[in-house]
């Protein structure tokens, strides 16, 4: 093979190559945390106040799971009080794993979710509630099996 084939070989390899990368770049898919990401970063100040707020509480929210579904308690202070908000499982890793739910605690500050509602994965539950004038915000770990 003489140096003029060799290096038409080198020129299809890069070629090749290229092009092998420039496919892979427009098919890859690059999902975004929050589809309105700026409303959400001015919305931030929000989650920093409700955090405090949440962390001078007597204890933490506790979510905890069972063969019976997964389980939210809120803190003590919250009981026998009208509370709204609503509790995002978020997979960071997967969209389509993301669920809300409307917070609808029992007069115990207490709510089941039954494991049919989440699938498997880890999520970061982040939940956000409000007791009528003071807003509260609390993010958890958690795997669910």
């Amino acid at each position: 093979m003489n140096w003029g084939n060799k290096l038409l070989l080198t020129f299809l390899v890069f070629a090749a190559g290229m092009g092998f990368l420039v496919y892979r770049s427009v098919t890859t898919n690059f999902e975004l945390v929050e589809k309105d990401y700026y409303k959400e970063e001015l919305r931030f100040q929000q989650q920093i106040d409700g955090t405090r707020e949440a962390n001078n509480l007597s204890s933490a929210v506790t979510l905890l799971q069972n063969e019976t579904g997964i389980h939210l308690q809120l803190p003590a202070e919250m009981k026998a009080k009208t509370v709204t908000g609503e509790v995002w499982f978020y997979c960071a890793y997967n969209e389509k794993k993301d669920k809300k739910f409307v917070l609808q605690t029992d007069q115990e500050a207490f709510q089941s979710f039954t494991l049919r509602e989440v699938e498997p994965g880890n999520y970061t539950v982040k939940i956000n509630w409000k007791d009528g004038s003071k807003n509260y915000y609390s993010e958890k770990q958690l795997t669910v099996l």
